[in-house]
C-alpha cells in the first residue's frame, strides 16, 4: 500500500471534562475507542494512517490560575495516557496527534503548558506546547516566555506517511505560526482545537472554516483540523460546535463534519506525492516562495515581550489582563495610563461569591 495516500481521520470529541489527574483515563479509554472505530470502520475505502483529536481532549484549564492547575491536573509527558496511544499506534501502524493535555515539567516548575503530542509506532515524535495560549483565559506559559528556553517551538515530524506539524487552537490566528511551520518543512498542518460558539462553523462569525481553509492556501499544505464537540453541560461556559474538517492545499473542504456539539469522526484522503509535485511544479501562488519578508518593520518591534510573567509561581487572569493593557498601549489601542473599558475578569468571576457572604452578614442572628 502506497504509505503517501491514506485516509486521515479528525475525531471530535464530547467528554465530561476532568478536575482530577485520575479522571483523565476515563477520557483516554474512550479517545482509543474511536480510533479502533476509525480504522476498522473504514477499512474498505483506504486504510486510516493519521488521527488527530482536539484541544482539551485529555484535560482542559478548568481552574483560574497555574497554581491550581499544577496541583490538580498538570501531568509530566511522556505518561500513561501517551503511553497507551503509542501502543494502539503500534497496533495499526499509524500515527495519532493526541489530544492536548495540562503538562508539568520539572525544569519549570512554576509553569503549565498546554500540550498535545504526535505519538506514532515509534513513540512520541514530538512535543507541541502552545505557542500563544488563549489569553487571559488560560493561565499556560508559553514556551516564547521562558528565559532559557531551548528546544524548537515549532517542531516537524519526518514521516513515512509525511512531513507533519501542528498548532494548537488559538495559534492558528496568527498566520506567522503555520508559514514556520511549513518553512520548517511542514506538508500536513495539524489543528489541536476547542473553538467554541459563535466563532465556529455558522456564518456569519464561520472563523474556524475560514482560518483553516486560508492557511491551507496560503502554505500549500493539507490541514486536519479536530475541534472539540462538547456540549455546554461539559465544558462550560462555552459550548462548543465541532464541524472538525480536513481541507486540502488549494483550500477545498475534503470532509466536514456536521456543525453542532457531540461525538463525530470524518476521514478524508490525503495524497502526500500529489502534494509535492503542486509545490515543485508551481510558479504561481508560491506565497512563501515569493514571501518579501523585510517589507514588515512591524515584525521588529514586540508586542507581547517574553519573560514578563516567567517569574510568577502563580499566574492568574488578572496577570494576563495587566500584560495585555500594556500589549495594547504599544499598538496605541490605549492611551498612556488608559486600562480596558471591561471588567475584569477576576472580579466579575468572584461577584457570586461576594453577594452570598453579604447575605450571610444581612442574616439575623
Amino acid at each position: 500500500m502506497d504509505t503517501l495516500r491514506y485516509y486521515a481521520a479528525a475525531c471530535q470529541t464530547d467528554f465530561p471534562n476532568p478536575v482530577r489527574r485520575s479522571e483523565m483515563k476515563r477520557n483516554t479509554a474512550r479517545l482509543l475507542q474511536m480510533i479502533d472505530y476509525a480504522v476498522v470502520g473504514y477499512a474498505p475505502l483506504l486504510p486510516v494512517k493519521l488521527v488527530v483529536f482536539p484541544e482539551f481532549a485529555h484535560s482542559a484549564p478548568v481552574y483560574l490560575t497555574s497554581k491550581e492547575l499544577r496541583q490538580k491536573l498538570a501531568i509530566p509527558i511522556p505518561n500513561e495516557h501517551t503511553e497507551k496511544i503509542r501502543e494502539k499506534a503500534m497496533e495499526y501502524n499509524l500515527y495519532v496527534q493526541s489530544g492536548s493535555m495540562l503538562e508539568a515539567d520539572p525544569q519549570w516548575p512554576h509553569a503549565v503548558f498546554n500540550t498535545t503530542c504526535l505519538i506514532g509506532p515509534e513513540g512520541i515524535l514530538y512535543k507541541y506546547r502552545k505557542v500563544n495560549p488563549w489569553i487571559p483565559w488560560e493561565v499556560h506559559a508559553s514556551p516564547h516566555d521562558l528565559e532559557g528556553y531551548q528546544e524548537e517551538l515549532f517542531p516537524v515530524a519526518r514521516t513515512p506517511i509525511g512531513n507533519i506539524g501542528v498548532a494548537i487552537c488559538y495559534d492558528w490566528v496568527f498566520p506567522e505560526v503555520l508559514r514556520q511551520l511549513t518553512a520548517n518543512g511542514a506538508e500536513i498542518l495539524v489543528r489541536v482545537s476547542a473553538y467554541m460558539d459563535p466563532f465556529g462553523t455558522a456564518e456569519p462569525m464561520d472563523w474556524w472554516t475560514v482560518v483553516n481553509r486560508c492557511r491551507a492556501l496560503e502554505n500549500t499544505a493539507y490541514v486536519v483540523a479536530a475541534n472539540q464537540g462538547a456540549s455546554l453541560r461539559h465544558y462550560p461556559p462555552f459550548s462548543w460546535p465541532g464541524g472538525s474538517m480536513v481541507v486540502d492545499y488549494d483550500g477545498r473542504i475534503l470532509a466536514q463534519a456536521s456543525p453542532g456539539p457531540g461525538e463525530r469522526i470524518v476521514v478524508a484522503p490525503l495524497d502526500v506525492q500529489t502534494l509535492r509535485y503542486e509545490r515543485k511544479a508551481r510558479s504561481a501562488h508560491q506565497m512563501l516562495a515569493h514571501l518579501r519578508a523585510e517589507c514588515y518593520p512591524m515584525y521588529r518591534q514586540m508586542f507581547y515581550p517574553p519573560g514578563t510573567l516567567a517569574a510568577k509561581k502563580n499566574v492568574t487572569v488578572v496577570d494576563q489582563e495587566r500584560q495585555i493593557d500594556a500589549a495594547k498601549r504599544k499598538i496605541g489601542y490605549l492611551q498612556r495610563g488608559e486600562s480596558s473599558p471591561l471588567q475584569s475578569l477576576q472580579d466579575l468571576l468572584e461577584q457570586p461569591m461576594k453577594r452570598r457572604k453579604q447575605r450571610v452578614k444581612a442574616r439575623p442572628s
